[in-house]
């Protein structure tokens, strides 16, 4: 995943889009942007957007919600963005890409399992919230064959989510779920998941051909729509300090644990750059108070460039996200979470 910065080229950015994050994932989504990409009068339409909202994912959420169908081959894009581009800009200007995808559980439970429990979960970016809910949902880890290697459900019993994930290297599966006793998060714009329109919105940012996907965040909604989250609105970088007196406020003597995946990439240069300080310095506050307290990152390569440095092992693709704990690299997710891989 690259920063928001570099979509200020248009054109260069939906190629490498087309390259090295949709091929493979999404023949529609290859398509689209191989196409957009070599199209000058549809890339200065884009490059009419802020910079921030001129994102694949969104543009083409947009396109699909005005009748752009899939699976589909760019023209079908370039019709929908050319004869209804007002209606697509005012829906990607009021919409964000806030995928919330809850696969990546997948590739954070092993670590979020490490931690000593009981655990108070603090999302930044937190979207609708459903990945605050690791123990709620049922995995299935996989070797390179395709073979079962651990198999882990909640306390009572399979859900009606399985994450499927295929890990590589010594990768440390825990024997069960972390306790999660507080579920909390900040967010621009916090969605409600039992909303209508919004459980459309998100289902419509699923890529086309990943039915499977799209399932598993039906069935997640179905599951966790009602349960309650703390998500606060407010600012990434100035609101982690109150979301963590709240967490800790709510849970004694839990551990807190701060987590994103795919947020900070949405950050300018210099809020990237502040990021490590600041929750860095959250955290210190609450071990200075006797607290026990964790930073788990899960962003694209360039995003927090110090963790990656000390990922270790090699991505599987140029698309992989890395996973830190504490600001040390880990290891290489998939963005969708279907496969991890530690050194």
């Amino acid at each position: 995943m690259r920063t928001m910065d570099e979509l200020a080229d248009v054109a260069r950015f939906y190629e490498h889009f087309a390259e090295h994050e949709a091929k493979g994932e999404s023949a529609t989504f290859e398509s689209w942007a191989r196409g957009l990409a070599a199209d000058r009068e549809v890339v200065d339409l884009v490059a009419g957007l802020p910079v921030g909202k001129r994102q694949p994912n969104l543009v083409f959420a947009a396109a699909r919600r005005h009748g752009a169908r899939t699976p589909s081959s760019y023209p079908v894009l370039r019709e929908v963005l050319t004869t209804r581009w007002a209606q697509v800009r005012e829906t990607i200007l009021s919409k964000a890409t806030q995928t919330n995808e809850v696969g990546r559980c997948a590739t954070l439970l092993p670590v979020l399992a490490s931690l000593p429990g009981p655990l108070a979960l603090i999302e930044v970016g937190a979207s609708a919230g459903l990945c605050l809910h690791p123990d709620r949902w049922s995995y299935r880890y996989l070797d390179g064959s395709g073979e079962e290697v651990a198999r882990l459900d909640p306390q009572d019993g399979p859900s009606s989510v399985r994450l499927d994930c295929t890990v590589r290297g010594p990768v440390r599966i825990p024997p069960s779920l972390p306790q999660v006793v507080h579920r909390g998060g900040i967010d621009l714009n916090p969605l409600d998941p039992s909303d209508p329109d919004t459980a459309d919105w998100l289902e419509t940012l699923v890529w086309p051909e990943h039915e499977d996907r799209r399932a598993q965040l039906a069935a997640a909604i179905a599951r966790v729509a009602e349960e309650p989250v703390d998500i606060q609105r407010g600012d990434l970088l100035t609101g982690l300090d109150a979301a963590v007196d709240r967490a800790r406020e709510a849970a004694p003597g839990a551990t807190v644990v701060v987590f994103h995946s795919a947020v900070i990439a949405y950050l300018d240069e210099g809020g990237r750059a502040r990021w490590p300080q600041v929750v860095t310095s959250t955290l210190e506050r609450v071990r200075a108070d006797g607290g026990a307290a964790h930073w788990v990152s899960n962003e694209g390569a360039g995003v927090l460039p110090s963790v990656t440095a000390g990922a270790g092992c090699p991505p599987v693709s140029s698309a992989d996200f890395c996973l830190g704990l504490d600001g040390r690299g880990l290891g290489w997710t998939h963005g969708h979470g279907r496969h991890l891989s530690m050194r």
